[in-house]
């Protein structure tokens, strides 16, 4: 089970990216009826791929149409800009669409439909491991579905005796991290599955990977179920971003810390 929940984003201030796209609408008024014919999205697309259009044009294409007061490009802008990025308007919701002037709720479903796709062909380009043995593995696994995530989520990994896999399920959402999870949810699907074993992983929406007392904690009490339950505990990771961890991983181990 491979299901992200939505969350509101709070509007952020420019970005680089957004910074950039208003000095060129500034530069060319990123009006579409003043640029020439051949200049328009649909037609550079046509003739010369979608490799060479802006993120601004790309997100033009899914709109097809603008507003009354904005034109399909201004609309675009003004969407990428209050994102800060294409990676987070991924993680947008039908509200936060419709919360964008000029955004009704035809095309804010048409919009989250496209970004609901655009993370499953993600999903499906990362080749699943049919052995899930170590930290690097699993942070290959869900760091694409972690990036840009502002809630914390919390996966049970279900695995059989060869640590083949069984399947990947989200527990949690949107969890405090003093409690993340109880140990009675956090095997309830592994018993169901009938798993030998499992790796528990969760993100931090800051990216350092570092773990807090809370974590130590709740591992701690993973640790001790597991051993009642006579399912073997390999690891929890703590899934974050490589330019945000100090050691340059990108994720922590617990397996490889010596605290399970």
């Amino acid at each position: 089970m491979m299901v992200i929940m939505g969350s509101t984003f709070q509007r952020l201030p420019l970005s680089p990216i957004g910074e950039a796209v208003r000095e060129s609408a500034a530069q060319s008024g990123l009006k579409l009826r003043d640029m020439d014919p051949d200049s328009r999205p649909q037609e550079r697309l046509d003739r010369l791929g979608a490799e060479a259009l802006s993120d601004v044009e790309l997100i033009a294409m899914l709109l097809r149409s603008g507003s009354q007061q904005q034109d399909v490009l201004e609309l675009s802008n003004t969407l990428l800009t209050q994102a800060g990025s294409l990676a987070r308007l991924v993680h947008w919701t039908k509200e936060d669409f419709m919360a964008v002037k000029g955004i009704g709720k035809i095309k804010a479903l048409q919009l989250k439909a496209h970004m609901e796709f655009a993370k499953r062909v993600i999903l499906a380009q990362v080749e699943e491991p049919r052995i899930i043995d170590k930290p690097d593995k699993v942070w290959r696994y869900l760091q694409p579905i972690a990036t840009e995530l502002e809630i914390e989520k919390f996966w049970m990994i279900a695995l059989n005796r060869k640590n083949h896999l069984i399947r990947i399920s989200e527990l949690t959402s949107g969890t405090a991290s003093a409690s993340l999870i109880h140990p009675r949810e956090a095997y309830r699907e592994a018993i169901r599955l009938g798993a030998s074993a499992v790796i528990f992983a969760h993100n931090h929406p800051s990216g350092d990977p570092a773990p807090s007392s809370a974590d130590i904690r709740v591992t701690h009490q993973l640790r001790d179920a597991s051993k009642i339950l006579d399912i073997d505990l390999l690891d929890h990771v703590i899934i974050g971003q490589i330019r945000k961890d100090p050691k340059g991983l990108g994720f922590f181990s617990f397996s490889e810390a010596g605290l399970i």
